[in-house]
């Protein structure tokens, strides 16, 4: 990724914004920004919440586990996200299991 940005970054001109389209990862943004990149977008964060799945400072979880069924805490300790401040993890898994659509809004809220 970092050797693209940086040859796309040296054909383009240095006083017009250059946008990364689709980053792969959240953690790929410190390299976009790193490597010249003023603007991006990532779609991970929503595509990994239609399968259960969401980002926290700490990595990467999946709600889909059985392990989730009973752990009413919320999908992250200490944020104050609407998803977090209403929702436990076990709601959002129930959701997930009962094939709601709502559990990958809440979890992109995240």
């Amino acid at each position: 990724l970092c050797t693209i940005v940086r040859w796309c970054n040296e054909e383009l001109p240095e006083d017009k914004p250059r946008h990364l389209l689709g980053i792969p990862e959240p953690d790929d943004i410190f390299t976009a920004i790193e490597n010249g990149a003023d603007t991006f977008d990532c779609v991970s964060p929503t595509r990994v919440a239609r399968n259960s799945a969401f980002y926290t400072p700490t990595g990467r979880y999946n709600l889909s586990g059985a392990k989730y069924k009973r752990d009413f805490g919320p999908l992250q300790e200490g944020c104050d996200c609407y998803a977090c401040a209403n929702y436990s993890r076990a709601y959002i898994h129930h959701l997930f299991k009962a094939k709601e659509m709502v559990s990958a809004t809440l979890i992109s809220i995240h």
